[in-house]
């Protein structure tokens, strides 16, 4: 082994032994995993109206996936990361979300011209009952839609646990302004 990565290999070593040698209860505990009830539940769209400067007032749906999420408001007996299935309380506590959303958007022609992709990040705040009562949620995403690409900036307001919550997303366009109003239904 060269000399240089010894001090890197007995760190490793070092930090493995004090894992092994702490109480299984005091271990993070893992995240819960992807069903089929939960695929199935995540396939029922939110609504959202878009204030659209080409297309005037348009009617969509939005589905989300999380394929990341940070929780820096859980107790520290849990795994403060998850991968795509996130409990409302892991959320809502306090996190920040790496996150992907198909959109469908009703404009006349085809289904490419129908559908756009947003991604980005979204960090949510306790406001009321750790998050359960109200938390707020605040994020920037970029969307592509119809051979455009656009910078969007969010807020929202997310109550009775996640499950509902309301959000505003505003994107600065060259020649003028589009709002999106979503009301977010999740079922975890």
């Amino acid at each position: 082994m060269p000399r240089r990565l010894l001090p890197a290999a007995i760190a490793l070593f070092g930090c493995l032994a004090i894992a092994r040698s702490a109480p299984c209860d005091e271990l993070p505990r893992p995240g819960p995993v992807p069903t089929v009830p939960w695929v199935g539940a995540q396939l029922v769209p939110s609504p959202e109206f878009v204030s659209d400067p080409r297309h005037g007032a348009l009617f969509g749906m939005r589905w989300q996936l999380t394929p990341l999420l940070y929780s820096f408001g859980i107790y520290r007996t849990l795994s403060p990361w998850r991968a795509f299935v996130v409990e409302p309380i892991v959320r809502q506590s306090g996190s920040t979300e790496l996150y992907f959303s198909p959109e469908y958007f009703g404009v006349s022609g085809s289904v490419d011209q129908r559908f756009g992709a947003r991604t980005g990040l979204r960090t949510y705040l306790p406001v009321v009952e750790r998050g359960d009562d109200l938390s707020l949620s605040f994020g920037a995403s970029w969307l592509h839609w119809q051979g455009r690409d656009s910078v969007g900036y969010e807020a929202g307001a997310h109550v009775l646990f996640g499950f509902v919550g309301a959000i505003v997303t505003f994107e600065p366009l060259p020649h003028a302004a589009r709002w999106t109003f979503t009301l977010q239904l999740r079922i975890f």
